[in-house]
């Protein structure tokens, strides 16, 4: 017999600044369909909504569902949120402020829809499904064109009163060094970022310390990429090794710093960067946390990357719509 649980319907949506990428999940988070589209940010909030809605209709018309079959929706989104009433107040890469993501969804499709952290959303996904699945508390660290954080901490999403927290890419780790993006100086981001190592592994190129990565991407910043850092490394380029194996030690800094104040059983690598090159971030990221938190601490956590790429993401922002569902209505019960 299918019950009313067993028949409910899931949808998760990861927007990024390039690209967005959702999926349609039935009760037991099994995917049914999905639809990846250029984000386009620069055509502006109405085209970039419009987009979203067919996206998930499309995904929806594969899936032979109507909007009706789909208990609740979650998305994933970069940038300041205000979750309480899921407004994307601004997002990098977009063109895009204020904009009520929570409001249309819900208006479009007739359904809860739950507006969260694109990191948190990844954390979320490796918790409920992945390498995280038996931690009390799991910290995520994604390093990318920026370091994003995010923390389950039993069972739930960590966050502030109205948005989301762990943005530990503007953790302070080198005093009076390198100004960050956001504006200040010794940033996360400032100094381990892949678009930092990419600059770096750029100027090494130039000054001929990395003949691999000058003859096959040139000093070009978009064309150094995740990939072309590994296959640089495993050329044999030592200089861009050491640059990303510094940045790596950067985050381990980080990571040791949250361990002092959440302690954590579990640090979940993810991102770009982690997946081309896993064993060489886990073991740095390992060793210069380790190195810097209390010695009763030490063997209290473990550094793992993540396991479900993509998938992380859009899984658990569905899941996090199905857990507010659930918890809204047990509230009411």
């Amino acid at each position: 017999m299918v019950t009313k649980e067993d028949a409910r319907h899931w949808v998760g949506f990861d927007l990024g600044g390039t690209k967005m990428l959702g999926k349609v999940f039935d009760s037991q988070f099994r995917s049914l369909s999905h639809d990846r589209a250029k984000t386009k940010g620069n055509e502006g909030v109405e085209s970039g909504l419009l987009r979203i809605t067919k996206t998930i209709h499309k995904m929806l018309d594969r899936a032979d569902l109507k909007p009706k079959d789909i208990a609740g929706i979650g998305f994933g989104c970069p940038g300041p949120l205000d979750l309480e009433r899921g407004i994307a107040h601004s997002a990098p890469n977009l063109s895009w402020e204020n904009v009520p993501l929570k409001d249309h969804l819900e208006d479009e499709f007739g359904c809860p829809a739950v507006i969260l952290n694109d990191v948190d959303a990844g954390v979320y996904g490796e918790y409920r499904f992945g390498v995280a699945a038996k931690s009390r508390v799991v910290v995520g660290v994604f390093p990318g064109t920026g370091i994003g954080g995010g923390c389950v901490y039993e069972g739930s999403i960590m966050r502030g009163a109205t948005g989301s927290c762990m943005e530990i890419g503007h953790v302070q780790v080198a005093p009076e060094g390198p100004l960050c993006g956001c504006g200040q100086r010794g940033c996360l981001e400032a100094v381990a970022s892949r678009l930092v190592i990419a600059s770096r592994a750029a100027a090494a190129a130039y000054r001929g310390q990395a003949p691999y990565l000058l003859e096959n991407s040139g000093t070009d910043l978009t064309k150094i990429r995740s990939k072309a850092l590994a296959d640089s490394i495993a050329a044999g380029d030592t200089a861009v090794e050491n640059i990303v194996r510094d940045a790596a030690r950067q985050i381990g800094r980080a990571v040791a710093g949250v361990v002092h104040l959440l302690g954590p059983d579990l640090v979940v690598l993810g991102g770009g960067l982690v997946e081309a090159m896993p064993k060489l971030f886990v073991t740095e990221v390992n060793e210069s946390a380790k190195k810097r938190v209390l010695p009763a601490l030490m063997k209290t956590f473990e550094v793992v990357p993540a396991k479900l790429g993509d998938d992380a993401g859009v899984m658990g922002a569905a899941a996090w719509a199905q857990h507010n569902v659930d918890t809204d209505a047990q509230e009411e019960a």
